[in-house]
């Protein structure tokens, strides 16, 4: 029973987090068949990350309210059949409108998976669960960008998006018959019109889609146009309408009180730009490849995975030290290190050698990804009671998500429209600033905690 269930989490979350290394390195062929250049790219990128966003918090809730399996299930096929849209889609819209579909069933996915481990589990073996959930789908990161590069360059980018029916069609075959153990009754859930805030995932989802939406189409259509000027206030007015909403909401799918807690509330704001480095930063630097520099889509994949190494093997190893001295020197060291490695990015000219510009940089970047990544975790995981656990794992992946989400629609601006060998170097000043912000807000930010014992509590990582 706790093995086929941690097969199931497995899978369930690999295939989504395989998606979404997968695609990025498929960019450039996308928009060489469909059309539609970076602004297209952009899209593609952010109409997953905007549904997956604004609806991850609301699916822990639903995950309670309707049970994991029902859930997970839905997910499963919400997110095979929204494949299978991408696989054959006809233009760039039905490519994004079906990105945007498997966005919300990946939203479905891993916080109910993660839910059935620490339904399954307890104590030790909890943990130890947990550590296998997060090796397996890292894996994701290492082989998502080398196989979507083989696919593009030897087949064809449609088949990254028809791949994912195998794991899907393995996880739901796992899935028939299964039936998760029920909550104590001091644990079962509320009611479910007590427990879904539909109201505040609508003003979230309107308020990211509507400035979203403004902030990419603006290289286009320009901050004069209606067409950018309007969706812009109605999306502010919408987020300005959630934060309000939250605050008198019986059951927020945000608690706003859990940033009163000062690592918490802290560690968000620098996952906010640290994470707004790590997707903007990888995004270019993978288009760049492959735009500029003239690399197959195999070889941008290939030069990936050095950080997917690095992060594998060493981020488990901070995550201990972390535990041992606590978060806060991880927290402020390594997004500098990070930094850093996108400052020797920066030196980039023409002509152009990966050796020498691109890999001592992403090496460093690397390095400093698997110093933060853990004790962030941990730091913002620890600040809140194992009760609201949950639902802090799940607003601090929110967070880091739309971060993303806003620094790849700011791309277009950014770049000044143009990705060549200037703004490039421009860019990669940017991210570095980004990731040094995070240090910063880390190292005045972050304190230490100390339980009772004297001693600091573990936690467990989660997806980076």
């Amino acid at each position: 029973m706790q093995r086929r269930v941690l097969w199931v989490a497995i899978l369930a979350s690999f295939v989504a987090f395989l998606d979404g290394a997968i695609v990025t390195v498929a960019l450039p062929a996308m928009t060489r068949e469909l059309g539609g250049g970076l602004t297209t790219a952009q899209w593609v990128v952010d109409a997953y990350l905007l549904s997956l966003g604004s609806l991850i918090l609301i699916a822990g809730s639903l995950s309670d309210s309707f049970g994991r399996v029902r859930i997970l299930r839905a997910g499963l096929i919400l997110f095979g059949v929204a494949s299978l849209a991408c696989a054959v889609a006809p233009d760039a819209l039905t490519l994004i409108v079906a990105r945007a579909v498997q966005g919300a069933g990946a939203a479905l996915l891993v916080p109910s998976s993660l839910a059935m481990i620490t339904a399954t589990f307890s104590g030790a073996s909890q943990g130890k669960a947990i550590g296998s959930w997060t090796a397996w789908t890292g894996t994701a990161f290492l082989a998502g960008p080398l196989l979507g590069g083989l696919l593009v360059d030897y087949a064809s980018w449609r088949l990254i998006f028809a791949l994912n029916v195998i794991p899907i069609a393995g996880t739901l075959l796992l899935l028939k018959g299964l039936v998760m153990p029920a909550p104590e009754p001091e644990q079962a859930p509320a009611p479910v019109p007590n427990r879904v805030d539909l109201p505040g995932a609508l003003l979230a989802s309107i308020g990211l889609a509507g400035t979203v939406f403004a902030l990419i189409e603006q290289g286009r259509l320009g901050w004069g146009s209606p067409g950018v000027v309007v969706p812009f206030v109605l999306g502010i007015a919408a987020l300005a309408a959630f934060i309000w909403w939250e605050t008198r909401a019986p059951a927020p799918m945000m608690p706003l009180g859990l940033f009163r807690k000062r690592n918490f509330g802290m560690g968000n704001v620098a996952t906010t730009f640290i994470y707004a480095g790590v997707s903007i930063g990888q995004l270019m630097v993978v288009l760049f490849l492959q735009e500029v520099a003239g690399f197959t889509a195999a070889m941008a994949g290939v030069a990936s995975v050095p950080t997917a190494v690095v992060m594998l093997v060493l981020s488990g190893s901070f995550g201990t030290l972390a535990g041992k001295y606590g978060p806060r020197f991880f927290m402020t060291v390594g997004p500098v290190v990070a930094g850093l490695g996108y400052l020797a990015m920066a030196t980039t000219t023409e002509p152009f050698n990966f050796w020498l510009h691109i890999l001592p940089g992403m090496l460093i970047y690397s390095l400093g990804l698997a110093i933060t990544v853990a004790p962030l975790t941990a730091a913002i995981l620890g600040a809140v009671p194992p009760s609201q656990s949950g639902i802090g794992s799940a607003i601090n992946n929110a967070v880091s998500r739309v971060a993303g989400l806003i620094a790849v629609a700011l791309a277009g601006t950014l770049l000044g429209g143009i990705l060549d060998f200037d703004s490039f170097r421009r860019i990669m000043l940017i991210t570095a600033a980004m990731f040094v912000v995070g240090g910063l807000i880390s190292a005045f930010g972050i304190v230490n905690p100390v339980d009772s014992g004297g001693k600091r509590p573990k936690v467990a990582p989660i997806d980076a």
